[in-house]
Formats: C-alpha cells, sequence, structure tokens
C-alpha cells in the first residue's frame, strides 16, 4: 500500500475521532445549562449561586474536550 495513503486515512481517522470526542461534552453542556435553568425557574432567588456553579461544570466539561483533542495530537 501508498504510503500517502496510508498517512491520509489516518488523518481521515483521527479527524472522526476528535469529532466523536466533542460530541461527549457537547451534550454534558447541554444538559448542564438545561437543569441550571430549571432550577433557576423553580427558586429564582437562588440565581447567582446556580449560574456560577453552572459556570464551573461548563469549564469542567470543556477541559474534557480540550483533553481528547490534544491527547489525539500527542498520539
Amino acid at each position: 500500500m501508498d504510503t500517502s495513503l496510508i498517512a491520509a486515512l489516518e488523518g481521515n481517522i483521527a479527524s472522526v475521532g476528535y469529532g466523536l470526542a466533542a460530541i461527549g461534552p457537547g451534550i454534558g453542556i447541554g444538559i448542564i445549562v438545561g437543569k441550571t435553568a430549571e432550577a433557576m425557574a423553580r427558586q429564582p432567588e437562588l440565581r447567582g449561586q446556580l449560574q456560577t456553579t453552572m459556570f464551573i461544570g461548563i469549564a469542567f466539561t470543556e477541559i474534557l474536550t480540550l483533553l481528547a483533542i490534544v491527547t489525539g495530537f500527542i498520539f
């Protein structure tokens, strides 16, 4: 098999892997924001605390995405 063909296939497979690695955190952020909106609707007086906690959760979820992408580049 041609070396350039193998390199192209590996690159395409890696791109699909990066996309799949971003799906999980994307779903996680959607759940976090949705549940926070639901909690704010139930108890509007806790809005500030809920938003702070939501942003911390989003940051941790985004770190997982970046870790997956960086790991793909390293290995």
